[in-house]
């Protein structure tokens, strides 16, 4: 009975990751299999004579008449094929032919059947005509008589199989084969850059001491905050057709090349908007395994005589190989699942991610996109285990952690060059968020730079926005559900952390696994998951929550949860368990050992995943893209739309806002980690009693 509530807490908290994140994951990978042919014509007669048997007797017999009645005479002619083939005598004239002389002929091969052949002729004809022109009317009818999926099945002429056709179509279709070159092109081209320019930032920074390294530092970072479209629109501003580099500079001010002609859309600007937007993750990896370094192992090989080359070559570039492997699959998933960038600025370039946008918003193909999706993540995977192989006999351990970076001397040269990288990779961050914010004031690019507000009010400019110009309503919209997903998702995620780390609950290790799959996964397959799972969850029509508010905060919390719960794990095996342990033996419930003892301890866990959730709430694109509808649309959404339109004035107004508001958010953490909120200090006083 004593640990009664934890395992209803427990309970309730592993019902939640099964609800939100293992039910939708499992429904991506079953719709994935899920073929659909359409039917034969016997088993098209077969499931229109069962539905047929489920109407009134006494109705039957007078709606097959009116219907056969109705039909016009092509309904007619194709009603007589069918049930000639029905019958075992394949009509041999020509389809193609002029109607009347089909008629004819059709009417003279009837005619000419023996008795037994013209019976079964006569028999089946009613149902041919009502399965191949009634069979709808048919299926509204009898829906409240048969299942859902037979009324699927008899409505659509369709059956669903389990098969793996999906997933052939990107070796038999053209235009996904080569889409899928293109997208394994790009993401290898990306991950090898990004990781490459990531990890001279981070050598700078730890090595080569580099002048001011924090302001590089957290401008490397600064693309983590925005939207994910902000460097590729930008970058159009710049190096577009109308940008400020290509045609008013090089173009019309110094005649050097033609703009229209000479510009970033393609490849190039792909190659550059993902490798700024996802520089921060392979930043933070190798930032944090080269601050890591045994620096004693660089000193004892320069007291052996190794030059400042050899040491970087066999020691710490084989040291940091883990990072350098871990940072290259991750902006390579990153770059494969990314649709917004080459559908901004890759203009001709057809990407899979994009091929899977288009089959989910313009045909609602959930299952040929499920298989995509799927698709993905199978490059990732086999990259990653290649790449595990290199150096898989080696140790990179290291020793002591805690010894410190090396004092070597890095050469001038060597200082030089990596200051230059840095400082240039600092201007195009910093010059990239100022042509936002000066966008954001200009009444339209390249055409008319006169000083405007109309784009963060409802000013006259952006009358004729292709999705309705309404100010700054998208990112208010997108502030109330990040602000009401944030507390949710930082107290949900110290509270998994507690039960995994302090509860005594019989499989807690699960919840830990369980809460880490989003991060494993891309988010277009969680935003698929979300729309096959809870269209209509379990059949049952009034669960279904999507185009609501509630499943953009469902999905925002649950997608982004891993962060707090490790953070809230990681604080949890720092601190002393005796303290929890004596408020039970005190008699402390569970409720009141984790309000009163370890929510204070760990309130930056807790506001770190809160913030998390937040910053990723205001900013996150390609799960929930496919969970907006009309009235419920995030500003991450409407920029990138703003963008396909060309509407920059807009997308540059919500980008700044958005910008604000994450940074004053971040503001509000640091101070609060700073002060510490009342309620944790009456939290400590409390634990302090106890």
């Amino acid at each position: 009975m004593r640990n009664l509530s934890t395992y209803l807490i427990g309970g309730a908290i592993g019902l939640l990751l099964f609800v939100f994140i293992v039910f939708p994951l499992g429904a991506v990978l079953v719709e994935s299999f899920v073929s659909v042919a359409p039917m034969t014509l016997a088993q098209t007669e077969a499931t229109t004579a069962q539905a047929l048997d489920q109407l009134d007797p006494i109705e039957r017999p007078k709606l097959m008449e009116q219907w056969v009645k109705s039909a016009t005479p092509t309904q007619k002619l194709d009603a007589t094929a069918a049930a000639l083939e029905l019958t075992g005598h394949v009509p041999t004239w020509d389809r193609m032919a002029k109607y009347d002389d089909q008629i004819a002929i059709a009417a003279r091969t009837v005619a000419e059947l023996d008795p037994n052949a013209l019976q079964a002729f006569d028999a089946r004809y009613p149902i041919a005509l009502i399965m191949l022109h009634k069979r709808i009317p048919l299926a509204f009818k009898v829906r409240a008589k048969i299942s859902e999926a037979e009324f699927d099945a008899l409505r659509e002429g369709t059956i669903h199989s389990i098969g793996l056709a999906q997933y052939v179509q990107i070796f038999t279709e053209p235009r996904l084969a080569n889409a899928a070159r293109n997208s394994l092109m790009v993401a290898i081209s990306t991950a090898s850059v990004t990781t490459a320019l990531a990890f001279l930032l981070a050598f700078g920074i730890n090595r080569a001491r580099i002048p001011m390294p924090n302001l590089i530092r957290y401008g490397a970072l600064t693309p983590l905050v925005s939207p994910p479209v902000s460097i590729a629109f930008a970058a159009i501003l710049l190096f577009g057709r109308e940008g400020l580099v290509t045609r008013d500079l090089l173009d019309r001010t110094l005649g050097w090349i033609n703009a229209d002609v000479t510009n970033l859309y393609g490849m190039e600007g792909v190659l550059l908007a993902q490798t700024l937007s996802f520089l921060p993750a392979a930043f933070i990896v190798l930032d944090n395994v080269l601050r890591r370094h045994d620096g004693r192992l660089e000193e004892a090989a320069a007291i052996q005589g190794a030059s400042a080359w050899q040491i970087f070559r066999r020691v710490t570039l084989p040291l940091s190989q883990p990072g350098l492997i871990r940072a290259f699959v991750v902006v390579f998933v990153m770059s494969m699942t990314d649709f917004a960038n080459p559908l901004t600025i890759g203009k001709g370039l057809p990407v899979l991610a994009g091929v899977l946008y288009d089959e989910m918003i313009g045909f609602q193909n959930t299952r040929l996109a499920a298989a995509l999706a799927v698709w993905l993540i199978v490059p990732a995977i086999v990259v990653y285990f290649a790449l595990g192989q290199i150096g898989r006999r080696k140790r990179y351990d290291s020793g002591n952690m805690n010894a410190g970076v090396s004092e070597l001397p890095v050469p001038a040269s060597a200082r030089a060059a990596l200051t230059v990288i840095a400082y240039a990779t600092l201007f195009l961050i910093v010059a990239v968020y100022s042509t936002i914010l000066v966008g954001s004031f200009v009444k339209v690019w390249g055409v008319d730079y006169s000083f405007t507000l109309s784009w963060y009010t409802s000013g006259a400019t952006a009358s004729g926005y292709a999705s309705g110009h309404r100010g700054l309503e998208f990112v208010w919209y997108s502030f109330k559900v990040a602000a009401i997903a944030a507390p949710v998702g930082g107290f949900l995620a110290v509270v998994i952390a507690y039960l995994c780390e302090r509860a005594y609950l019989p499989g807690r290790s699960v919840l830990g696994i369980v809460t880490m799959l989003p991060a494993a996964v891309p988010g277009v397959i969680f935003g698929i998951g979300y729309i096959v799972a809870f269209n209509l969850p379990f059949g049952i029509k009034d669960l279904a929550i999507t185009g609501t508010m509630g499943i953009l905060v469902i999905n925002i919390v649950f997608a982004n949860l891993f962060v707090g719960v490790l953070a809230g794990r990681a604080t949890l095996q720092r601190l002393d368990a005796s303290v929890d342990e004596a408020a039970e033996i005190l008699g402390a419930s569970i409720t009141q050992r984790f309000t009163r003892v370890v929510l204070p301890t760990i309130r930056h866990a807790a506001l770190l995943g809160g913030l998390y959730v937040f910053v990723h709430g205001m900013t996150t694109l390609s799960a929930v893209i496919f969970l907006i509808s009309p009235g419920n649309r995030l500003a991450s959404y409407a920029i990138f739309d703003s963008v396909l339109n060309a509407y920059y004035g807009a997308a540059c107004a919500m980008t700044v806002a958005i910008l604000a508001i994450v940074f004053v958010a971040m503001a509000a953490m640091w101070l609060l980690e700073r002060r510490g909120p009342a309620w944790a200090r009456l939290g400590a006083q409390s634990a302090g009693r106890a």
